[in-house]
């Protein structure tokens, strides 16, 4: 897995949800982002989906089951974005 692309997601995920007091090293890679991990919720999901078509020009489409398995952590959105570079 590509460390630079883990890194600048848990970045753009801290600029564009605005996280306070957040580091890339205090998100775990493999952690959930929703519910009892990193604490986001759908209102973030909309805005990481925006942040994450702006950045790397991939599309989730809202309330899919594919979404879900997208943002379950950093590791799977970066598998995710790395799947759709190479389409």
């Amino acid at each position: 897995m590509d460390q630079t692309l883990i890194n600048d997601i848990k970045s753009l995920i801290i600029t564009s949800l605005n996280l306070e007091d957040i580091t890339p090293a205090d998100i775990d890679t493999d952690a959930p982002l929703f519910g009892e991990g990193l604490g986001l919720d759908s209102i973030d999901a909309l805005e990481l989906g925006l942040a994450l078509k702006k950045k790397y020009g991939v599309t989730l489409s809202a309330e899919s089951e594919e979404s879900r398995r997208v943002f379950a952590s950093v590791a799977a959105i970066a598998d995710f974005v790395e799947a759709q570079r190479t389409c």
